[in-house]
């Protein structure tokens, strides 16, 4: 079973990654940035601890508890991110940002079943991604207005 403090390391660095994958949306005036990626880090996290320390805590035929409060966050992130997409006359908005919830949830599930470092490491992939082609402007031009593509 998992330690009071490892659990509490697992849920701080969620947080921290959340917001770093945040930060860049924020900079980008994006819809969700630091505080709901750390919250969706962050809860993901909690559910992930849960999804460990619950086997210890129940029969052992329920272990199967686990993968399904894993499997569970993904469900829930889905819904979550669909409220983010807004689709108008001209163009979709939100898609990027909706996919930056969902990953954020699995960086932080990551990070609260332990895998610190490998949470880290993608949490800097994401927000290196998207700051670069953010960056890059891929952009085309549409009815003599531009528009990010990404």
């Amino acid at each position: 079973m998992m330690e009071f403090s490892q659990m509490l390391t697992n849920f701080v660095v969620a947080l921290a990654l959340g917001a770093l994958i945040g930060l860049e949306r924020e900079l980008a005036g994006k819809e969700a940035g630091i505080r709901t990626s750390l919250m969706v880090s962050g809860g993901a996290s909690l559910f992930a601890i849960m999804a460990l320390v619950a086997p210890s805590l129940v029969k052992p035929e329920s272990s199967g508890a686990a993968l399904a409060i894993l499997a569970n966050i993904v469900v829930g992130i889905g819904f979550l991110g669909a409220g983010i997409i807004l689709k108008t006359e001209e163009r979709v908005h939100g898609l990027t940002t909706a996919a930056v919830v969902w990953a954020t949830a699995a960086v932080g599930a990551l990070a609260g079943i332990g895998f610190l470092g490998f949470a880290a490491t993608t949490a800097i992939i994401f927000a290196g991604i998207l700051y670069i082609l953010r960056k890059v402007g891929l952009v085309e031009k549409i009815g003599g207005n531009h528009r990010n593509v990404i």
